[in-house]
């Protein structure tokens, strides 16, 4: 899906102070589309607002211990300085959130796309009356700096050598050599906006280098259908095996151990002959001798000028590499699968 500017998920309340949505829309507007092929060269320095985004913050004496028992990833471990990705799940493991964790000022913040936060923050607080923690959603901004020159973009900011950041106003976080997210407060992003200097652009632009690197996420549609071994979560240390209790780990660790899991995310790229419509579901289907059987919805998609597409998938892990994959809305397409960034084997420990 492509992931849309909407009212509802600006990272501060419109009705209760409009100046401000008319401040943030302003800035906003100075962002680009950059229409490109996927081997064109891009500007080495890149700023986007990340509107689709948005972080639940976890405080209070009780946090470390509260969220320990909630999620998969490691919280006793996380030192200040890195991020963890990691995921909420129900009693049976299924998936309600994936995020990336880090400690923000005093708290911790849950990053993660904003249409799982209203029902992700509805099932995190099920057990916090039982505990000293308050859990909210963050009112702040988040912002991606990318590019060959991101690096010395953020050590600008806050030259200390971590992956996890404290800057004015705010925290920023590595996720690849050349991508940091920020999550500021409004006055900190709108400065930074109109004093960037490099180029700003659209959104989606971020999406395709998410898709490349083949990074987890789920949104509203997604919640509860998958364990996290189908979004790779485990091949991106966002799952600790030798934790203790916490929701779900029966399953995900039954998925491991007895190798119950079927499914796996891929990246997969083809043509199309009219742009997608990311108001309704993907759908895409796999050959199957002379017939064509669903094979599921993309996750997440960008279009390359050149009508090539890419996207994230959910699909059968026992998938032969040279499948031949079609949109369902436009059956004279082509798509294959294409290698992920890292494996998805997982080490007995």
């Amino acid at each position: 899906m492509q992931f849309r500017l909407t009212k509802k998920y600006f990272r501060f309340n419109i009705d209760e102070k409009p100046e401000k949505a008319i401040s943030i829309m302003n800035t906003i507007n100075t962002f680009d589309n950059l229409p490109h092929q996927q081997d064109d060269n891009l500007p080495e320095l890149m700023l986007t607002h990340l509107a689709s985004w948005n972080a639940i913050i976890m405080s209070g004496p009780d946090k470390k211990n509260y969220l320990q028992g909630q999620v998969t990833c490691n919280v006793a471990t996380l030192s200040e300085q890195d991020s963890t990705f990691g995921a909420h799940c129900d009693p049976k493991g299924k998936v309600w959130s994936i995020f990336r964790l880090f400690h923000h000022h005093d708290d911790y913040a849950m990053l993660q796309h904003a249409s799982a936060v209203e029902a992700e923050l509805r099932e995190l607080k099920k057990y916090a009356i039982f505990s000293k923690v308050e859990i909210d959603v963050s009112k702040e901004v988040v912002l991606g700096v990318f590019g060959q020159e991101a690096q010395a973009y953020i050590d600008h900011l806050n030259d200390t050598p971590a992956d996890v950041r404290p800057v004015e106003g705010g925290t920023a976080i590595k996720i690849t050599a050349t991508r940091w997210m920020l999550l500021v407060t409004q006055p900190k992003a709108e400065k930074i906006i109109a004093e960037f200097r490099g180029q700003k652009v659209d959104e989606s632009l971020w999406n395709r280098f998410d898709i490349e690197d083949a990074l987890p996420g789920i949104s509203a549609s997604e919640q509860c259908l998958h364990i996290p071994q189908a979004f790779n979560l485990q091949a991106v240390d966002g799952i600790c095996f030798t934790k203790g209790c916490y929701t779900g780990q029966e399953t995900i660790a039954r998925a491991k151990y007895r190798g119950t899991n079927k499914r796996s995310m891929f990246i997969i790229q083809g043509n199309i002959h009219q742009p997608l419509d990311t108001e309704s579901p993907i759908e895409v289907e796999r050959a199957l001798g002379e017939n064509w059987r669903s094979a599921g919805q993309l996750l997440m998609s960008y279009t390359f000028s050149d009508q090539q597409a890419i996207g994230l998938i959910i699909l059968p892990n026992n998938l032969e590499n040279d499948t031949v994959l079609r949109l369902k809305s436009q059956p004279d397409t082509r798509w294959s699968i294409h290698p992920l960034p890292y494996s998805i084997e997982e080490d007995d420990e």
